[in-house]
């Protein structure tokens, strides 16, 4: 738990402060995941329980204690659902901004800077995975609308390809041939996968 503690004072953070939110946070991770990186709020006045942001390898969690520190709030924001991060350097501090993808924002003040730009960096690298995740998550929402029930993976095992071909011919031939173009189009199957199902249709007919 020494070692541990440790890897989260890099910037100057409130050692006691840290050591509560490690363990408090510790006992909410899920199957894989680990703390990144925390950071403590600092006001200019005495704040014997300041705020603290914790990033996850799945999520970031505002930690915010109440009742003198003898408990603990916690508002965690999967980075899926995190549309972007912002940090506002003011003359004490700054602000971190989170902005979900519902447009629901959450900040934090009073920040050390160098900390602050730390959980920007984190958060930033993080925007961009999910931006290829969101993309990918997209598309396939995209494939499975446009195309109904075709089936465009032609590397599927026999016994399985002629249960398939049945449900195919349930359909118009011409109707199939149309939601086949509209994929191309759209870009969301291959030229080879067109031709290879456009084929497997046309001898059907």
């Amino acid at each position: 738990m020494i070692q541990e503690l440790k890897n989260f004072l890099n910037e100057e953070q409130d050692s006691k402060a840290v050591e509560k939110v490690l363990e408090k946070v510790s006992g909410l991770l899920t199957a894989d995941e680990k703390v990144e990186y925390i950071a403590v709020q600092k006001k200019p006045a005495i704040n014997l329980s300041p705020d603290c942001i914790a990033l996850t390898n799945k999520r970031i969690i505002f930690c915010r204690p109440k009742s003198f520190g003898l408990s603990m709030d916690f508002q965690d924001y999967p980075w899926k659902d995190v549309a972007d991060c912002h940090i506002k350097e003011n003359i004490l501090g700054a602000t971190f901004m989170l902005r979900t993808v519902r447009n629901y924002t959450v900040t934090l003040d009073y920040l050390p800077k160098n900390q602050a730009r730390k959980l920007y960096q984190f958060a930033q690298q993080k925007e961009e995975e999910m931006v290829d995740y969101r993309r990918q998550r997209d598309l396939e929402d995209k494939r499975a609308i446009a195309g109904g029930g075709i089936i465009v993976n032609t590397n599927i095992p026999s016994n399985k390809t002629e249960g398939k071909i049945s449900e195919d011919k349930k359909e118009d031939p011409i109707e199939i041939l149309q939601k086949l173009k509209t994929l191309l189009d759209n870009n969301l199957i291959l030229q080879d996968e067109f031709d290879n199902k456009k084929a497997e249709v046309l001898s059907r007919l």
